[in-house]
């Protein structure tokens, strides 16, 4: 069982409005604050993927969901007044670097004007609320430097996916500073970046983890384009501790309003993407690569990692897992699943943030005391 008590009981018996929330990351989100008693709002346009974990997982029997589209300037505003929520979680995002340069307007919008929609349905409400905003690792100015990026630096973007989340950064920033700065405030808000995430229940386009336990379910090779390409490897559900860690905190020290705070591994825990491969081969036997560099056709950072010194110093927060660990919780998941199939996922889910959590605690992290 998870303790309600984690996070100092924060969010037992609040309403949290989650966007996005039948993505991967959202789902996951969801799950982690109903099981800390909290009562979770959803929006969202649709179930991006198919299979996908929020089915699994039977959450939309659990809560109740807004199927409107972020994008909506009208809706997503009155939606956010009309709930009058405790906390809000926006993660309601175009989350792709390929898709961008198929769509790289449609990124612009829901990345950009999706964030200033949720941004204006704050400036409705009268009750107290602690909103997290997360956007990406991507947000920074990637100049493959081997040094973690930090909250200060220069954002930037040289693909679509990139620019709307840099872009995001500074709609928060503004609006926060221009509506939300006065001394009489009852809208605290902070933005949050994490780097790649992998884990259970992730089954998007063109990412590497669902990539090869596709392959893998479907008895293929998994061929990889960029194996030296290398990233800040984490679980699903580390950012998210983070992330809840950020509003607890957030909702009763006023000095981090405005902030921003990076979450992610240890900045010298980062691997390239053969290395994870490889990884997952012990859990998903007869796994087997190819490696067909000539596939990769546009820009993705070869180097990006994040300093979370921040993060340990204002929240006490550090991540749970290494890489190993990471690689076994995520592994283990897509093979319960396509062994199994979609019976039981739930429950099993359930176990793995029950571990996550029981790790954490042995380990004497300060918000899962």
């Amino acid at each position: 069982m998870i303790n309600p008590e984690m996070f100092n009981g924060t969010y037992e018996g609040k309403k949290v409005l989650v966007t996005g929330h039948t993505g991967f990351k959202g789902t996951w989100m969801t799950m982690w604050l109903q099981a800390l008693g909290a009562e979770v709002v959803g929006i969202s346009d649709a179930i991006p993927t198919d299979p996908s974990h929020f089915d699994a997982a039977g959450l939309d029997a659990t809560m109740t969901t807004h199927w409107v589209d972020i994008r909506d300037t009208d809706a997503i505003p009155a939606i956010v007044a009309d709930e009058a929520p405790d906390f809000v979680f926006h993660m309601a995002a175009q989350a792709l670097v390929k898709a961008s340069y198929d769509d790289p307007v449609g990124t612009y919008a829901v990345n950009a004007i999706g964030t200033a929609n949720m941004l204006e349905g704050l400036r409705r409400l009268t009750n107290e609320c602690t909103a997290v905003f997360i956007t990406s690792d991507k947000c920074y100015e990637n100049i493959e430097t081997y040094y973690g990026y930090r909250e200060d630096d220069r954002l930037g973007g040289a693909d679509p996916y990139s620019a709307s989340k840099a872009a995001a950064e500074l709609l928060i920033s503004s609006h926060t500073r221009s509506f939300f700065d006065n001394d009489d405030r009852t809208v605290r808000i902070c933005s949050v970046r994490a780097g790649n995430v992998v884990g259970g229940g992730d089954w998007a386009a063109d990412r590497l983890v669902p990539d090869v336990a596709r392959s893998w379910s479907q008895g293929e090779n998994v061929t990889i384009r960029r194996p030296q390409a290398t990233r800040p490897w984490q679980h699903v559900l580390e950012p998210i501790s983070g992330y809840l860690q950020m509003g607890a905190e957030l909702a009763t020290r006023p000095e981090l309003h405005g902030e921003a705070f990076n979450f992610g591994p240890p900045a010298e825990a980062v691997y390239p993407v053969r290395d994870v491969v490889v990884a997952l081969k012990a859990h998903l036997p007869g796994l087997d690569l190819t490696i067909d560099e000539s596939q990769a056709h546009f820009h993705e950072a070869g180097l990006l990692k994040l300093s979370c010194d921040k993060a340990l110093s204002y929240l006490q927060w550090t991540p749970v897992l290494d890489f190993d660990e990471t690689m076994e919780m995520s592994g283990e998941w897509f093979a319960r699943y396509y062994n199994e199939g979609a019976e039981g996922i739930a429950d099993y889910s359930q176990g793995q943030l029950e571990h996550y959590t029981s790790l954490a605690a042995k380990r004497n992290l300060a918000w899962a005391s």
